[in-house]
């Protein structure tokens, strides 16, 4: 709805609002996904064949270990608890190897047999003892081998998330002329809801709040302005991290205190007594679902009582406490900027068009340690620009001449001074060609800058790109970063063999910078065809990309501590890539107006990044072909008109923090018919958007989307 009204043509007042309601299509990607860090890739397999499953839309299922380094691990420290126990005097490692040597180092001993061994020991370690015989023979008989991974049992993301989509927004403003050239302005804007969207996670959005406020001074020749936007996560949870938690409050993946209690252990204690005791004769895949189901007894079940209180408790708690998933961004954004056409006000505009503004910005982050390095207060980033256009008209208006140049500054980095030049021939009656050379910067974003995420509840997380996060994590110290595709190339040789890990260098990050050109040509023929045509080529320097590395989470173990998703933190910041990239693309639009008023229209696009190294992540995820062809006409007979579309898009492989992916082509049909009663306010529509009902995504981890059919009623548009 919306309600305006002029008053004494001097004041002038609007309310608008808008309410949506729906249930949202539902993300469910099943395929299995293998991940480190941001590196990412969809493979083949489910949790019926593959023990290390980690599904797309499946959470709490990205916790991984190595069966058989875990178990030597834990076999070690019970072993040491032992030691420790009775002063030095049992050894179950060296009381066990003399045993079973004593036997005949049987590859599979009977139960009767390991009684006897236990039954031979003091009495008060014969529980601790009982649990660790398996560890030990999983071990030393190679029941576990040495590549096996396995990853917890996960939830579907329908089981974490609220799709009930509420969208609410209110806008209001009010206008006053102060004289005949100058008038102001107050609007401000508010929404609100509850939805679900993909990031660096799958987060559920519920009672996020926005509002932007902004005053406003403006007449002919000048404007001044200021603004504010400002944010409230409200609820807001990573749900990939609440499927995380859920799993450890149930049972915690390996809790020293209690490891016959937690889950790992127990998994790895009943996958070695199934070979135990089958004496080989079960595949590893049988004994990898009888470990999951002994290791899964009692687990928390979506709809319980107790699902629901562990969830509960998990949403309500700070992403930056341990075991929590919920947002506290409260975050600001501040603008004051101003314009003045300094030629009309001087009294020269008809020599030349001389533009020049000013802006400052200023960020205040206030996530309190759920999203930015801001435990310690709120971060503020400011930024200073200053821009001046010269336009000017040559040869009686056949050629326009424009240059301009813009300065930026902001807090962490140095200044960029961004000039560009344009030029517009008339070639023929309402036929132009451009030509444009530009330049553009791009800081890091506050994100890139800031950030202090951990992901998914697990050990992978989103770090700034500021030297102070490196000091912080370590990562040029005592736990440094070696590449990820260096890591997995070590985990697939032998923990012995750490020479082929190699260490990420970090270099302090510079804003990106480009060079543009490009060419066009819009232009009318015989009054029927409109032609819009362009192609550019850029180059960047210090292009932007995504750096992903490992670190061992304990100094003690070092390298090591690489050889295993379960001991590994795997980190991932923003870069300068060291190589130049270029980008090319172009674009071909047509309207055709055939007979009457039915205008046949179509346009085709190309964008395309090269020199990209290899293993660099851009998160340039356009396609590289789109096109659109379509027929409408407003007025087919008596106030009905109707448009139709058909949509395209090439296969496009997508990156992304959450995963990574070709995703196929498509192609879809949009089609609306309007009927606008003659002499009536009144508007009826009727049509849909992708209404063969194929359903497509455009980024991985997002719902596949179906057809939208709708029917509307509008009065007094």
């Amino acid at each position: 709805m919306r309600w305006a009204k002029v008053i004494n043509n001097r004041i002038a007042f609007r309310l608008s609002g808008e309410l949506i309601r729906g249930n949202d299509w539902e993300a469910e990607d099943y395929r299995n996904k293998q991940q480190i860090g941001i590196l990412s890739k969809v493979v083949g397999g489910n949790r019926q064949n593959d023990p290390n499953y980690n599904g797309v839309n499946v959470y709490g299922d990205e916790t991984s270990v190595n069966l058989s380094q875990l178990a030597a691990v834990l076999a070690s420290g019970i072993n040491s608890t032992v030691l420790s126990q009775t002063g030095g005097a049992l050894n179950l490692q060296s009381q066990a190897n003399a045993y079973f040597a004593s036997i005949g180092n049987p590859l599979y001993p009977t139960t009767a047999q390991n009684n006897a061994f236990i039954s031979a020991l003091p009495s008060a370690v014969q529980p601790t003892a009982g649990f660790w015989l398996p560890f030990y023979l999983g071990l030393s008989r190679n029941y576990l081998g040495t590549q096996t991974n396995v990853t917890r049992t996960g939830y579907n993301e329908d089981q974490l998330v609220d799709y009930n989509t509420i969208n609410a927004k209110i806008n209001a403003g009010i206008h006053y002329k102060l004289n005949d050239r100058i008038e102001a302005s107050f609007n401000t804007y508010f929404g609100t809801g509850t939805t679900v969207y993909t990031g660096a996670n799958r987060y559920s959005l519920r009672g996020f709040k926005m509002a932007q406020h902004k005053a406003e001074l403006k007449s002919k020749n000048w404007m001044v302005r200021g603004y504010t936007i400002q944010e409230n996560a409200g609820d807001s949870y990573i749900g990939d991290a609440l499927g995380a938690f859920v799993n450890e409050a149930w049972k915690p993946s390996v809790n020293n205190a209690n490891l016959s209690g937690s889950w790992f252990p127990q998994y790895i204690y009943a996958f070695s007594e199934g070979r135990r005791q089958s004496a080989g004769s079960l595949s590893d895949i049988q004994l990898h679902l009888a470990a999951r189901g002994v290791a899964d007894v009692g687990r928390f079940m979506p709809g319980t009582a107790a699902f629901n209180n562990a969830a509960t408790i998990v949403k309500n708690t700070p992403v930056s406490k341990p075991g929590g998933a919920k947002f506290l961004d409260k975050s600001d954004l501040y603008v004051a900027e101003g314009q003045l056409n300094l030629s009309e006000v001087a009294g020269f505009g008809d020599v030349v068009d001389l533009l020049v503004g000013a802006s400052w910005k200023q960020w205040v982050m206030n996530s309190q340690g759920t999203l930015f390095a801001d435990t310690n207060g709120n971060i503020r980033v400011n930024e200073h620009s200053g821009y001046i256009q010269l336009k000017k008209k040559l040869l009686k208006d056949v050629l326009t001449l424009t240059a301009s140049g813009r300065f930026d500054k902001q807090t962490n980095f140095k200044g960029k001074f961004t000039p560009r030049l344009t030029a517009v021939f008339k070639v023929a009656k309402e036929s132009y060609i451009r030509l444009s050379y530009q330049t553009a910067y791009r800081f890091p974003t506050n994100q890139n800058q800031y950030i202090s995420l951990q992901l998914g509840g697990g050990s992978s997380y989103l770090i700034g790109c500021l030297p102070e996060f490196q000091n912080y994590y370590k990562l040029n110290s005592t736990k440094p970063g070696y590449t990820a595709a260096s890591i997995l190339a070590y985990r697939a040789g032998a923990p012995s063999d750490s020479s082929r890990l190699v260490r990420a260098t970090y270099r302090e990050v510079k804003p990106e910078t480009m060079n543009s050109y490009e060419i066009g040509y819009k232009g009318v023929l015989a009054k029927k065809i409109l032609i819009d045509a362009y192609f550019y080529y850029s180059q960047y320097n210090d292009f932007l990309v995504s750096e992903a590395v490992g670190q061992s989470q304990s100094e003690s173990l070092g390298k090591l501590g690489l050889y295993s998703p379960f001991s590994t933190n795997n980190v991932s910041y923003v870069q300068n890539s060291s190589q130049k990239v270029k980008s090319i693309g172009w674009g071909i639009g047509l309207e055709y107006k055939a007979f009457k008023d039915y205008i046949f229209y179509g346009n085709v696009f190309s964008d395309e990044l090269r020199d990209v190294p290899a293993g660099t992540v851009t998160f340039f995820n356009a396609p590289k072909y789109r096109f659109n062809i379509g027929l409408r006409n407003e007025s087919v007979f008596k106030g009905i008109g109707f448009n139709v579309v058909a949509k395209w898009q090439d296969n496009n492989y997508y990156e992304g923090t959450f995963v990574s992916g070709t995703l196929p082509y498509f192609t879809w049909v949009d089609a609306q018919v309007t009927y606008h009663p003659i002499g009536t306010k009144a508007t009826f529509r009727l049509g849909g958007t992708n209404l063969g009902n194929n359903y497509y995504r455009t980024g991985y981890g997002s719902p596949a989307v179906g057809g939208l059919y709708y029917i509307s009623y509008s009065y007094n548009l």
